[in-house]
Formats: structure tokens, sequence, C-alpha cells
């Protein structure tokens, strides 16, 4: 099985990517199953019921997400309706919404997690080692493999769960910091793994915000608007190879694509 997972999806200009990319990348790369962190696709902070029928319709399969999940008030609408759109599994009891899914591309049996780190994050999320620990436990041998987006600000925290991950998992990916890493490999017991996927957004800009306004904040340490960036854009995702029979990954390339101009 072949999987494309892409980073984080930012305002128009990540969603215009997305429509220019994914369906020939889709076909080229004979891609069974897409999945996209959306967290920041409406306006470069949450999603909305139209950015998230967008998506899909252009080849998304599964939505994972962070800590803007709920930043668009229109989510409540819908989060617990859509299985496709995943919160942070690790959220309290009661959170609306669902951690994990399972997708069955070409029959087969698929767990899709969205985990939040908790190092430097603004919310108080639960333990990610044990909340994976009591998932994989419920799931047992009923998914042929599981894929996780660890949404974490640190390279630390996403190379130790990684680690402690190794072989229980096809794939963990970072997500979070829009700056794709170049440390993607396949960890001894057969974990694909890559730091950050970097962003699907706008190249000229910071993190996805327009660069003047972060400088701003930077210089003057006052409260200023943050609008998402427009103009060239960029595409950062992650093929990986996935044994359906060992649940284990078999083959990784990082994907960057940058718009000229």
């Amino acid at each position: 099985m072949r999987v494309l997972l892409i980073g984080d999806i930012v305002g128009k200009t990540g969603r215009r990517m997305i429509g220019q990319h994914l369906r020939a990348m889709r076909k080229q790369l004979e891609i069974d199953l897409v999945v996209a962190n959306g967290e920041n696709a409406a306006g470069g902070n949450g999603l909305t019921h139209d950015v998230l029928d967008e998506l899909l319709s252009q080849g998304v399969d599964v939505l994972t997400s962070g800590n803007h999940i709920f930043d668009k008030k229109e989510i409540f609408d819908f989060i617990e309706d859509v299985p496709q759109v995943l919160r942070p599994l690790n959220l309290p009891p009661g959170t609306p919404g669902r951690g994990y899914v399972v997708v069955s591309p070409g029959g087969t049996p698929i767990a899709v997690v969205s985990l939040s780190g908790r190092a430097f994050m603004p919310f108080h999320y639960d333990d990610p080692f044990r909340s994976i620990d009591d998932l994989l436990a419920s799931l047992q041998s009923h998914v042929a493999a599981v894929i996780v987006d660890f949404h974490a600000e640190t390279t630390s925290e996403k190379a130790a769960l990684a680690w402690y991950l190794d072989g229980r998992v096809a794939v963990l990916v970072g997500t979070h910091t829009h700056v794709q890493t170049a440390d993607e490999r396949i960890l001894p017991r057969g974990t694909a793994f890559l730091t950050d996927l970097g962003m699907t957004g706008p190249r000229d800009s910071v993190l996805g915000v327009r660069t003047e306004q972060v400088i701003a904040k930077l210089r003057q340490q006052m409260p200023v608007r943050f609008d998402t960036a427009h103009g060239a854009g960029q595409f950062g995702a992650l093929r990986v190879d996935i044994d359906v029979h060992s649940g284990l990954s078999t083959a990784i390339e990082r994907i960057f694509i940058r718009e000229e101009g």
C-alpha cells in the first residue's frame, strides 16, 4: 500500500497547491491513501465545511489536525458527523470529535491517528505516549497498519515518540512547525519517520503568515493581527510504502514542490 502524507495546509494558497498537484500525484505515484493536516486550511486557522468539501473533492482522504482545529466555531456543527476529520486523540474525554479513524483503501483496514505533543503547546493535552499505547491495545489485530500524525513543537518529542513506537506503527510523521525536515528514514524495526512534513501553503511567508506582520510583532512586542500570506506556493509531503502483511514500512520518499515567481 502506498500512502501520501501532506504537511499543514495553510489558507487559500495551500488549497490551491492541493488542487493543482494532488490528483496528478495520486495517479503518477499510484497512491492508495492521502492523509493531510488541515487545521490551518481555512484562512490560516481552523477548518470550515466548505473547505473540508473542497479538500475531499481534490483527493484528500483523511484530515488530521492539532491545536487550531477548533479555531473556527463552525467545526462544532460537523466534526461529530465527519469521520474523516480528526482532532488530537489525547484531548480530554468528552472533547467533540474523534482522534482516529479506520479507513479501508482497497479493502485493507488502516488506522489514521491524530496526536498532539505537550512540550510548548498551548493546551493541557494528556500524555501522548499513554494515549497511543491505549489505542494500539484496543485496535490489536483489527487493522493492518497504523499511521500517526504527531502534531508537536519540539524535534526531541517527535523523535522520542517515533523510537518508542518503532515496530508498532507503520508511520509516524511530525507536523506543526511548518518547516520540512530532511531526516526521513525507516527506523530499525520498520516505522517510517520524518520529524516534520513541512507546510503546504504560501512560499514567501513566515510559516504561512505575511512577513511584515511577523517582523512587526517580533520587533515591537505588541499585539499584531496575523493574516495568511498569498502568492507563490509550496507543497510538502512524504510518500511511504507499507507492507500490509507486517504493518510496517518498506520505502520512503520526501516530496517538496516550490513554485517560482
